[in-house]
């Protein structure tokens, strides 16, 4: 079952064709990479499709609804989420309290911000299970700024997921951890949103964890798709190869 789609998709900045009359659909439940090489568009494609960025031509559905000039909370309502490559937290806040205002912003509770979610129980509740769930319950009293950077990336993660999203959207979920860190978050995720039964994208560099997460991969070069296959038909793409490689992947 199709859950989103786009269809003739363009953004142009200048001579820069970021994307170029893009067809892409994403399949409710599965959990899909999306690479390339820097600058092939794959940020300008979930920028479009999250509502921080306006086409220039073509159209956006999602669950057959067209959302193409939707406002970002709109789609955030509808159920599209996303976290960031680079880590958006309220540093001088606990980790429990970044939580629970995501989920304030979820159900569009008017919160004070000295109390937070003290006297919401149900809130309470809810930010504690999703820390729990991203391994950070132990971490709940700690200020934000405080944790370490695999941590700070499963944060920023579990803010997006606290928005209940039935799309979830997570740019370079494992830059600038050790190799050791990327399957302790990769593992998390992959877990969490499986669990949860969302459907997930990444843009992702580190095709180790591509191959190992991905249901489905989808590559585009110069604002447009090269190829759209399994993990075992993209391994075995020569163009996939040579472009995102620069040679033959090995067996």
């Amino acid at each position: 079952m199709i859950l989103l789609q786009t269809i003739d998709l363009s953004k142009q900045f200048g001579d820069v064709h970021a994307c170029d009359r893009v067809n892409f659909t994403v399949n409710k439940g599965e959990f899909l990479s999306l690479v390339g090489s820097n600058g092939a568009g794959k940020t300008s494609l979930v920028n479009l499709i999250s509502g921080h960025l306006a086409p220039d031509s073509g159209r956006i559905l999602f669950e057959g609804t067209d959302v193409t000039f939707a406002r970002i909370h709109e789609r955030i309502r509808a159920g599209i989420a996303r976290s960031f490559q680079i880590v958006n937290l309220f540093d001088v806040l606990t980790v429990f309290d970044n939580v629970a205002l995501s989920i304030f912003s979820r159900e569009r509770k008017i919160v004070k911000i000295a109390a937070l979610a003290d006297l919401d129980r149900d809130v309470r509740r809810e930010a504690l299970d999703v820390l729990s769930q991203f391994g950070l319950a132990a971490k709940s009293a700690v200020p934000a700024g405080g944790l370490a950077q695999g941590e700070r990336k499963l944060l920023d993660v579990a803010l997006a997921y606290a928005l209940r999203p039935k799309l979830l959207f997570l740019d370079e979920p494992t830059s600038g951890v050790s190799t050791r860190e990327k399957t302790q978050i990769m593992d998390t995720v992959s877990s969490v949103v499986r669990a949860g039964a969302v459907t997930a994208v990444i843009i992702e560099h580190d095709m180790d964890v591509v191959f190992r997460y991905s249901d489905r991969i989808v590559m585009m070069h110069e604002g447009k798709f090269l190829a759209d296959g399994t993990p075992q038909e993209i391994r075995a793409n020569k163009n996939v190869a040579n472009i995102l490689l620069g040679a033959p992947l090995s067996a």
